[in-house]
């Protein structure tokens, strides 16, 4: 190919790019909004909920999610990654001082990083 020419794109290459395209302005538009940060608000509420009411509820969740299929786990762990490791900080043998600050921080900084523009606009 002389320099200055573009290939065309094939059928599948077309495909990729429209799905990573759509996907990658979902998520933006999701975060600008502040649908992540009511999702993950709301997961790491119900997180703190069963450590407070039920500590066996959160062993149960960590348990179920490792029971699923290794496909199914990575996507959950991809999805949902802060989450997934304040509840493997929980399920560590840690004293329970450094995972409840891990924990904390975790989720702290989880929720930072999804507050909406709008609230973190400065006037």
């Amino acid at each position: 190919m002389e320099a200055g020419q573009t290939r065309a794109k094939g059928t599948v290459e077309r495909v990729i790019e429209g799905l990573a395209t759509g996907i990658g302005n979902a998520v933006g538009f999701a975060a600008e909004s502040g649908i992540l940060f009511v999702v993950f608000g709301a997961l790491w509420l119900a997180v703190g909920v069963g450590l407070i009411v039920s500590q066996g509820s959160v062993d149960a969740a960590w348990q179920a999610i490792g029971a699923l299929p290794l496909v199914v786990q990575a996507g959950v762990w991809v999805l949902f990654l802060p989450v997934m490791v304040g509840l493997w900080v929980w399920e560590t043998s840690w004293p329970i001082v450094v995972r409840l600050t891990l924990l904390i921080g975790v989720a702290g900084w989880n929720l930072l990083i999804f507050l909406p523009r709008a609230l973190t606009a400065r006037p």
